[in-house]
């Protein structure tokens, strides 16, 4: 049946959520604070991993780095395009609306762990990829795989930042939900490329997650989710990047 997949890692992050909450009564404001750092150092590794390994080839036994045109370009006019819009904005109304109707109005991280999280799970090619399989052939293999790696993100970034980790199961429910409901529509366009060219982009997205969990709100990284989209787009460009 479609959609199992996207069931599971909505379960897997709430689960997560729900035991981090009970991790997080059980330590310091000290030990908190250290954690919420050893998570952001933790994100930006894997954003730098994600991006590094679609900018980097072994040629000549030798390495050779590529793509940063593209992915100049991807960042800047998907910057644009958030910007023009604030996404960063309405998704943050959107945690405040959800930290007033869950009475969680005295949680002044809420928001912040909630647009972190969010960002940190629904990017990436594990979520596309996963979604149109689940849809065209009912196969969640990716998904169940892509909840385990959430449930351990989850539960770590919610012992670090709170409660409001665990609310990023709704975009994440939403996200992959469309995809899996458009699949038949999305599918021509998940080439192998632009997989590649998410997977990249979406690296340094990640890697922009774990920037603001290290120093504070520093970058908008939700304002420059539209660059996951640009990115796919620009391989179907006659242009050897």
């Amino acid at each position: 049946m479609p959609g199992i997949g996207t069931l599971i890692n909505v379960v897997a992050i709430v689960a997560a959520g729900l035991l981090g909450m009970v991790g997080g009564r059980l330590v310091g404001e000290r030990m908190q604070d250290g954690l919420e750092k050893a998570c952001g150092v933790c994100v930006m590794f894997i954003g730098i991993a994600g991006a590094l390994s679609g900018m980097l080839t072994v040629t000549d036994e030798s390495l050779a780095s590529g793509m940063s045109l593209f992915i100049v370009i991807s960042i800047v006019v998907g910057t644009f395009i958030g910007e023009a819009v604030d996404i960063d904005g309405l998704v943050r109304r959107f945690g405040e609306w959800l930290k007033r109707k869950t009475g969680n109005e005295g949680d002044r991280s809420f928001v912040q762990a909630f647009v972190a999280a969010s960002v940190t799970v629904c990017i990436g090619a594990m979520a596309v990829v996963g979604s149109v399989e689940d849809g065209l052939t009912g196969d969640y293999s990716i998904l169940a795989t892509k909840a385990v790696l959430d449930f351990v993100i989850i539960l770590a970034m919610t012992c670090s930042l709170g409660k409001g980790c665990a609310f990023s199961a709704i975009p994440v429910g939403l996200f992959q939900g469309s995809i899996t409901a458009l699949s038949v529509f999305i599918s021509p366009l998940v080439t192998d490329q632009a997989l590649a060219s998410l997977s990249l982009v979406g690296g340094v997205l990640i890697f922009c997650v774990g920037v603001n969990l290290v120093w504070g709100q520093k970058i908008r990284v939700a304002n420059m989710l539209p660059a996951i989209l640009v990115a796919p787009l620009l391989t179907f460009l006659p242009i050897a990047w």
